[in-house]
Order: C-alpha cells, then structure tokens, then sequence
C-alpha cells in the first residue's frame, strides 16, 4: 500500500511538472461608450467598486480606500468572512489607453490584470486580462486548472456589469479636454448681474455692457483690476441665462463701498475645484462645459458651487481660435 501511495504520489509529481505554470486568459467586450468614460472607471478604485463591488460576495466585508484617488497607487483593501482578505492596487496608467492592478502585491499569490482601452467607429474596446504565475508550487498548478474557467466566467459577468455602467452615464467625451485638480484661494472682486439669452452674440453684448458698469466702478472708487474678468454662472429662467460678471480688483480701503448702483463687492469661492482650459471661439464653450459635467458626473464628483469662466485673453488682440479661457468648477473632491 504504502509502494502504492508512493508511486501516486510521485505520478501526480510528474505530471504536476508538466503542468501549466501559468494561469492566463483575456476576455473582451465592446461598449458603446468613449474610451474615457471606462478608463475613469477602471483607473479609480472607488468607481471599480460601483461594478465590481465585494458586497456581491460578502456584504458583510469591510471594505477601505486609499492611496491617490485615481491612476498609480489607488488601492482597495478588504477583510469578510466570505471574501476573505485581499487588496488590489493600480500599479500603471495611461491615460485612455491602459490600466494594470495587482493583487496582493508583493506576495506570493500575487496575481495581475490589466485593462487595454481602444475606441473607434463610435465604440470602445475593452479587453481585461488576468495573469497568475504558480511558478514550481505544483499544487498550486493543480488549482490554476481547476479554477481558472470559473474566474473567466466571473470576469466575463463583471466586464458586462463594467459596460452597463459605462453606458448609464453621459456620453460626452471628455477624453481631449485638459483638466487639473487644483485649490484656489478667494480674491476681492466687482460683480455685476445680467442676464440673456444662451446666444453667444447676446451674452457678448450683456457682458460688455456689465464690464463698462464695473470699470467705471473701479475707477471711480480708485481700486485696480487684479485679473483676468469672469462670469459665475448663476441659473437659468425659462430661456434666460443669469449670471454674475467680474473683475477681480485689488487696493480696497474703509472708503469701497459695498456696492454702488448695480456693481457689488464679493469675495470669490476659495476651495477644490476642477479647471479645464478652453481654446478657441467663445461659441464652443457650451461643449466644454458639457463634457466637463460628463467627467464630473463619471467619476462621481460632486459639485460644489455655481461654475465661472475667466477670460485670459483679450478678444480685440488675439485671433478667435487661439483666446484662452479658464473654465472652473467648485467641487467636492476626495
């Protein structure tokens, strides 16, 4: 018996030895999305728990985030009693493009994936993959060819869930506008209301009606302009857009009076905000603003007051495609 045990065990030896050593398989979806919207998704572990959350498993797991909120080093870790104990964690990024995480890095069950993004044709390709290396652990072989289909299928099951919320959300791409994470600080500005339409050659005209009341105020209480002038969008009526134009100023003294006539003195919001530099004509700015809700609303920010524009240049000396404007969002930011 024990000759008998012997030679099974050497058999399961040998053939544990020619075994597979390598756990790999790729599963692929196409999803009618922009390349940006699913990198967001995939790049920032909080928004991986929205489709693959480990409550499905385990609603008892708990469940911490940390690291950067996005890209290289966003880590998610959890501890159930279904789930077990496990941590997974963005090891590269780039941007619309790629996405690696590795699981339990640095340990011997270390396991990696990855996420290759690629649109085209109004689509978006989406392969995930999964690669775990048993190395000479021959039990450890046996169990990658045991286990391996049903991963594929729960990999397969989560990149669909993947592409349902990819498809939910705001279908603007994003993916070309250039957004910083920035805190500003509050300055002293001169603001006007007016209001018009949403037509740019309405909205240029109450602008610069409101801008001559203010520069008249300024002179007349004898501040100086500090920046680049502004719009704070406030709401819409009906058909009618109110918004609140400004100029930052700079020299106040016990003598500013708060307000005079339709001109007032206000301090600007100071906190996170979300900044994407427009370039080009003012007519096209509605699209900026459009996708820079589409990313807010894909990465889950909330906002955090009325959004404003800064004009940076000046309309009478730069050419209409190259006038910069600084578009700013207030935000909750993690």
């Amino acid at each position: 018996m024990l000759y008998g045990i012997g030679a099974l065990f050497a058999m399961l030896l040998v053939i544990g030895l020619f075994l597979p050593s390598q756990s790999r398989f790729v599963v692929i979806t196409e999803v009618n999305a922009p390349p940006a919207t699913v990198f967001a998704l995939v790049n920032d572990m909080r928004r991986t728990n929205l489709w693959l959350p480990i409550s499905d498993v385990d609603p008892n797991a708990r469940v911490i985030f940390s690291g950067p909120a996005r890209g290289v080093g966003s880590t998610r870790t959890w501890d159930g009693t279904v789930a077990g104990s496990g941590t997974q964690t963005i090891t590269e990024s780039r941007p619309h493009e790629h996405v690696e995480v590795r699981l339990n890095p640095g340990e011997p069950g270390e396991t990696r994936t990855w996420f290759d993004i690629a649109g085209g044709y109004g689509r978006t390709q989406v392969s995930w993959g999964f690669e775990h290396d048993y190395g000479l652990n021959i039990i450890g072989r046996y169990f990658g060819l045991a286990v391996t289909g049903v991963i594929r299928r729960d990999y397969e099951q989560n990149l669909a869930s993947l592409k349902e919320l990819a498809e939910s959300l705001p279908a603007a791409d994003f993916g070309d506008l250039e957004i910083e994470h920035i805190v500003v600080d509050a300055a002293d500005v001169a603001l006007r209301p007016a209001s018009s339409t949403p037509d740019p050659a309405a909205m240029s005209e109450a602008m610069a009606e409101a801008y001559f009341e203010i520069l008249t105020f300024i002179d007349r209480h004898g501040l100086t302009e500090a920046g680049a002038p502004l719009s704070i969008t406030r709401r819409f009526s009906g058909s009618e857009l109110r918004f609140d134009a400004g100029i930052p100023v700079r020299g106040l003294s016990e003598d500013t009076p708060e307000s005079d006539g339709s001109v007032r003195m206000a301090r600007t919001y100071a906190g996170a905000v979300v900044r994407v530099r427009h370039t080009g004509s003012y007519r096209s700015l509605s699209e900026t603003h459009r996708k820079t809700l589409a990313y807010l609303a894909v990465l889950g920010i909330e906002q955090n007051g009325d959004a404003w524009e800064s004009y940076v240049s000046d309309p009478t000396e730069t050419p209409e495609n190259e006038l910069q404007t600084w578009v700013y969002y207030p935000v909750l930011d993690r």
